[in-house]
């Protein structure tokens, strides 16, 4: 079976890379396609603390992962089709990404060390719901 349509979910680390070069490994045979999908966690918790000494967080997070999500691009011998910035938790942001456009595989990476944090990782919830292949790479 091949996947054409991979969704790889990526953070602002550089493990995100390895994500990435697993990614263009599944789609390269069936000349497939890669979209990025990053999630930020709402940021207005830290806005009532910083006040405006930070202006708006929000905004700051995002262009640092936009500018992530480029270097992750022009690093990659395979086109990226499409980036995408969710806020929120991830699992309910794979679960839009893919309501917006259908993916054939998901990869997520774990990069948590913790037992636990290995058996319930974000995107359980995710995995409960959807009927997508999803690949857990760990980090």
């Amino acid at each position: 079976m091949g996947y054409y349509n991979v969704l790889v979910a990526v953070a602002v680390a550089a493990d995100s890379h390895r994500l990435v070069e697993k990614a263009v490994s599944i789609v390269r045979p069936y000349n497939g396609q890669i979209t990025l999908v990053s999630m930020i966690a709402n940021p207005e918790i830290y806005n009532n603390f910083a006040g405006p000494m930070f202006g708006d967080l929000r905004a700051l997070m995002e262009e640092e992962t936009l500018l992530f999500m480029e270097e992750l691009r022009s690093h990659t011998d395979y086109p990226i089709d499409n980036t995408r910035i969710i806020h929120g938790e991830l699992g309910d942001c794979l679960t839009y990404a893919n309501q917006r456009q259908p993916f054939d595989l998901v990869i997520c990476g774990n990069h948590s060390d913790s037992m636990l944090s290995k058996v319930t990782c974000s995107a359980v919830r995710f995995i409960n719901t959807s009927r997508i292949d999803v690949l857990i790479i760990p980090l």
